[in-house]
Order: structure tokens, then C-alpha cells, then sequence
């Protein structure tokens, strides 16, 4: 699998930066095709104190081509211009590839 990754540390005005994020920027990120699915996970803490980060976004590709397709897309333009107008102080995006890695009986 290959994502888009976006790590976002916590913003001045989280109610404002979520109202965004939902009523905004999730609408047109979702309309990016070729994208199996979303996932958004918020960062509840961290093993010395405060957290770095406020919330990860990842959206997940089948294959490489399909990654690349999409990310040529007007409508993953239109979700990056909308990204970098309300977080890009404090978003960083990755590209990433997924491998997992099976773990057997003696780890469950």
C-alpha cells in the first residue's frame, strides 16, 4: 500500500482547526481518486509528556501507479491548497510505502 501521510502538530485553536478539517478539508480530500481509504488518528500522548504531534492523516493507495495517478489529480491539488491555507504551519507531508510484517504466535 502507498500513502500520503500527514503528521500535524497541535494548532493554536484546535475547535477552529477541527471544524475545518471536518466541514472543509475532509469533503474535498475525499474526492481524490483511486484512494482505497482515509485514516485519521489523534494523538492522545506520549511516553515523555506532551506529544509532538496533535493528529496523523494517512490516505492509502492500492498501488504505486494509483498513488501517482491521484496525486496529479486536480482534486488533490485543490486538497493541498486547502491544506497548506489553514495548517501549513503546522502539517508536514510524507509519501509512504507500507510493509507489514506478519508476527507469529509467540507475540500475541
Amino acid at each position: 500500500m502507498y500513502k500520503l501521510v500527514a503528521l500535524y502538530k497541535t494548532p493554536q485553536n484546535t475547535d477552529e482547526f477541527e471544524k475545518h478539517y471536518k466541514e472543509i478539508h475532509t469533503p474535498i480530500t475525499l474526492k481524490i481518486p483511486k484512494m482505497k481509504e482515509v485514516r485519521v488518528n489523534r494523538v492522545f500522548g506520549a511516553p515523555n509528556g506532551k506529544p509532538e504531534y496533535y493528529m496523523q492523516a494517512e490516505l492509502c493507495f492500492e498501488t504505486k501507479e494509483d498513488f501517482k495517478e491521484a496525486m496529479k489529480s486536480k482534486e488533490a491539488m485543490l486538497s493541498g491548497k486547502d491544506l497548506m491555507g489553514f495548517a501549513g504551519d503546522i502539517v508536514s507531508v510524507h509519501f509512504m510505502e507500507e510493509n507489514k510484517t506478519q508476527i507469529g504466535p509467540s507475540h500475541q
